[in-house]
């Protein structure tokens, strides 16, 4: 595995980690309106890996802007 691999690995595992703290913490809620209802459930875990891979994106970008520029 390379060191992109591994690092893009751990931005993935702590979104996920993150995620599914929010997932305990909000538990077995759902959202209720005009459109119905609907169980949040594992929503959260998924949004935090989604949003880890999107910061390792941005992190690997700026890396790359920052070694054009030399």
């Amino acid at each position: 595995m390379t060191q992109n691999s591994k690092t893009g690995a751990a931005f993935i595992a702590g979104g996920t980690i993150a995620g599914a703290g929010v997932s305990a913490t909000v538990g077995g809620m759902g959202l209720a309106g005009g459109f119905g209802a609907v169980g949040i459930g594992a929503t959260p875990v998924v949004a935090g890996a989604v949003a880890g891979a999107a910061a390792f994106g941005q992190l690997m970008r700026s890396h790359t802007e920052i070694l054009l520029k030399h």
